[in-house]
């Protein structure tokens, strides 16, 4: 009977203790819950958006769903960016399941080209007085102008006399590549631009003619408009202006409330940052270039093991930087067959024929290397230009003064004693001794030799030298030796 109670009163304890750690638990989650629900974090998009740019806005929004943040704000001013990177933040802005604010600020602020897009993709867009937005035509496949449809139509077409034509021997206009290539890459942009502003009932028909004709609005005619959605004067006024604001998330209405907001700047952390520096294309053409140079000093000399090591580093950053970035292959191959020929000329000098051809395949490659006219992702032509120049000091000059000093004949260790000149320390017909850098050696010989005779040394064998008399050719020597 005790037994029973005992046991009885042990499971009421513990069932007891469980229920407070469950309670515990989801106060503290509740806790942490209200905490974070005061809480709106603002991240900054400054400068070309790229790969770095995307990784950094995607983790900050899965950040804040983890958090459950009332609001994110993306305070931007860019040029524009890489397509591929801009549709992966418009991506993680329709997924993310926390409101999403862009605000281009401060005064004199922009966001063109790929910026656009973002706007039109928020769930409120913003910008502050003195700041534009516009200019979305899609520069990638060798740059398409703005209004390149728009102004073929406006050019003047010369008359011509209306002649009759057999309809029958009328054949179908095949449009050109080139024109076909850029209209397709046009009406895409149109539709996706079109699409994210029918998604939050924003200014579709400028929406389009910012891409078909790079029109731009500064802030309060982009409000007008019905292009964006509040004109601020700074952060504080933001957050005024769109409290109580109703936005589309997720499917659903959702009420946005910003009084009593604390706003947490979140920068790029450290992962973020190298990223940055790696897409640079700046830092990976130099990278590749080090790269390449160390492997060649390498090869040229085995065993450095420091050129090696360093370039194979550099080599493997470049290439993840390259893969990121909108690389042309062909001027890969141009700066690889320029390195090539420019190597060649260091160990077979073509009277600089070779070295010449180098140096212009390597310049037109590295000109050519990024295939984008993205602002922020050209390589800077004085990099071009002071590379080239080290290239061709360093493969021609450096390298090949490296390869003939190889060549010459070896002056220290056992080998530099060939072709030396001894003296016979006795008479001697097979074996003796003899004298060469005042040291004695045990020679051998097949003619018969006198004390201090000068001889050649012909050869070594072991610790003993094959001499000759000084002068004496090898056919002399056999028929002596016969």
């Amino acid at each position: 009977m005790v037994t029973h109670f005992s046991k009885s009163r042990r499971t009421s304890g513990l069932l007891i203790i469980g229920t407070l750690l469950l309670i515990n638990v989801l106060l503290s989650h509740d806790i942490a819950t209200a905490s974070n629900s005061g809480v709106a974090i603002q991240i900054t998009i400054d400068g070309a958006i790229g790969p770095a740019t995307s990784d950094y806005v995607e983790r900050a929004l899965a950040t804040a769903a983890e958090q459950r943040v009332e609001l994110v704000v993306i305070r931007m001013d860019t040029p524009g960016g890489l397509d591929s990177s801009m549709r992966d933040i418009i991506k993680a802005i329709s997924g993310s399941t926390v409101p999403v604010v862009s605000y281009v600020s401060p005064t004199g602020a922009r966001a063109a080209s790929a910026g656009t897009y973002i706007m039109y993709a928020s769930h409120i867009a913003a910008m502050a007085p003195g700041t534009n937005l516009g200019a979305a035509t899609p520069v990638s496949l060798g740059g398409i102008s703005p209004g390149d449809g728009e102004d073929r139509k406006k050019k003047p077409v010369k008359e011509e006399p209306v002649k009759e034509k057999d309809s029958s021997q009328e054949t179908p206009k095949v449009p050109d590549n080139k024109q076909a290539m850029r209209n397709k890459v046009v009406n895409d942009a149109v539709a996706y631009i079109r699409g994210l502003a029918e998604l939050h009932g924003r200014n579709q028909e400028w929406a389009e003619k910012a891409v078909r004709e790079g029109a731009s609005l500064q802030a309060t005619e982009a409000l007008k408009l019905n292009v964006i959605d509040v004109v601020a004067t700074g952060m504080v006024d933001l957050l005024n202006k769109i409290d109580g604001r109703e936005v589309i998330l997720q499917g659903r209405k959702h009420k946005i409330q910003t009084s009593g907001l604390t706003l947490e700047l979140r920068e790029m952390d450290w992962r973020s940052r190298l990223l940055s520096v790696l897409t640079d294309p700046n830092v990976a053409y130099i990278l590749l270039l080090i790269g390449i140079y160390g492997l060649i000093f390498e090869f040229a000399n085995p065993g450095a093991i420091v050129p090696g090591t360093v370039g194979a580093i550099c080599l493997l950053l470049a290439l993840y930087s390259l893969q990121l970035l909108p690389i042309n292959y062909a001027g890969m191959g141009l700066i690889l067959l320029g390195v090539a020929l420019m190597v060649a000329e260091a160990y077979e000098p073509s009277f600089g024929i070779l070295g010449i051809g180098g140096i212009i395949s390597f310049a037109i490659g590295s000109i050519i290397l990024m295939d984008t006219d993205v602002p922020g992702f050209g390589i800077n032509i004085s990099i071009i230009i002071t590379f080239t120049l080290i290239s061709a000091l360093m493969f021609i000059f450096v390298v090949g003064m490296a390869i003939k000093a190889r060549r010459r004949p070896v002056v220290s260790g056992m080998e530099q004693l060939i072709g030396s000149e001894a003296i016979a320390l006795e008479d001697f017909n097979r074996k003796g001794q003899v004298t060469i850098h005042s040291e004695t050696w045990q020679a051998k010989t097949d003619t018969p030799l006198q004390k201090d005779q000068v001889v050649d040394v012909v050869g070594i064998k072991g610790l003993t030298l094959q001499v000759k008399p000084k002068g004496m050719s090898e056919s002399k020597t056999e028929e002596k030796s016969s």
